[in-house]
């Protein structure tokens, strides 16, 4: 892999930690209403995933999506406005952190339903392959949602219409609260997929590389023909499963140990010549400091790039920020508008029905 590609998968890595740092402290200072349910630790599994799909393939996430879009190219103001349910916001601040959606970059949303995912990728697979488009269909989920029954029916259709559709599982081990050795009576998720002769692999999902390799191969696949292809990202959430979970749930020694070996952290003290002991990288695995070793051991950066890099991240999160704070809400006007377009589109569905 080139050294541009490189440097701007550690930047996509470094924003989405920014990012949502950011949204946290706009949380606890009761500028973002409702729920937010943020990324840490996971970087690697967007970064990795969308930088090896193609601008005209398509893209559905779920309600950990901010990080989605932002490595999808919506803009960072546009989301954090729309965060605070601003006019400005992609949604028009209607839709607020689970509803992004941006039709320009065939980002068609977060979806805040456990399994929602599913039959929304399935359908635009079904209409991406009935005109036979050479776009695939790229379905994220959670470990959570793999005991809905959407992802079973799902599955299978997809698998009897040899759909163009790629299932990226983000397992983070916990779903809502619970570990999946508790919840699941199997715990590999890609092994499910064999019921329906679906191709599936396990990744390592806290390291990007890994990542990238093993969706540009599955794509290659889902692109030549081949029908659906499911990969199990195995990953971890460094905070609870929204703002409003402690995630006390989790044993502290687990939690620090992955922290200790933050992908993003380890890659800075990497940078910048420091490499941590066994004792402070614990048992655990960070998907930043770990991209953040292999970029300083292959000389991708030097520490003056770094800070350079690590600026330009905090200026422009700093000015998204900003942006969503002085936009205006929106008004009756624009709800009035949205709800007519909607009833517009009724209306001329039931004048060309038969």
């Amino acid at each position: 892999m080139d050294r541009d590609t490189i440097r701007t998968m550690l930047r996509d890595m470094l924003r989405a930690r920014a990012f949502e740092e950011a949204a946290a402290q706009a949380y606890a200072q009761g500028e973002i209403a409702g729920f937010l349910h943020l990324y840490p630790g996971e970087e690697a599994v967007a970064v990795g995933v969308l930088h090896a799909a193609e601008p005209g393939d398509y893209v559905v996430s779920t309600y950990r999506e901010h990080v989605h879009a932002l490595v999808r190219g919506i803009p960072a103001a546009a989301i954090f406005a729309e965060l605070l349910g601003k006019k400005t916001g992609v949604s028009g601040g209607m839709g607020g952190s689970m509803h992004l959606f941006d039709r320009e970059r065939r980002f068609l949303g977060g979806y805040a339903i456990v399994g929602e995912t599913f039959p929304i990728a399935l359908g635009a697979a079904y209409a991406v392959a009935y005109r036979q488009l050479p776009e695939a269909v790229l379905c994220f989920f959670g470990d959570g949602a793999v005991n809905q029954g959407t992802f079973h029916e799902s599955l299978n259709m997809a698998a009897l219409w040899r759909l163009p559709i790629l299932f990226v599982c983000e397992n983070n081990r916990y779903q809502i609260g619970t570990e999946i050795h508790r919840h699941s009576a199997v715990t590999e998720i890609y092994k499910r997929a064999c019921g329906y002769g679906i191709p599936a692999e396990k990744v390592d999902g806290m390291d990007v590389l890994a990542v990238h390799e093993a969706t540009r191969r599955a794509l290659a696949r889902v692109r030549a023909g081949e029908g659906p292809q499911f990969l199990e990202m195995e990953t971890y959430r460094f905070r609870g499963h929204s703002m409003a979970d402690p995630g006390s749930y989790r044993p502290t020694v687990e939690v620090q140990a992955y922290e200790a070996n933050d992908p993003i952290a380890a890659t800075l003290r990497g940078v910048e010549f420091h490499y941590p002991s066994a004792d402070e990288l614990g048992s655990g695995h960070d998907c930043i400091q770990g991209f953040c070793d292999h970029c300083c051991q292959e000389g991708h950066l030097d520490e003056a790039a770094l800070a350079r890099l690590r600026q330009e991240v905090a200026d422009e999160i700093a000015a998204a920020r900003d942006f969503a704070r002085q936009s205006p809400a929106p008004s009756m006007d624009d709800a009035w508008a949205a709800l007519l377009r909607n009833r517009r589109y009724d209306r001329l569905f039931e004048e060309q029905a038969p």
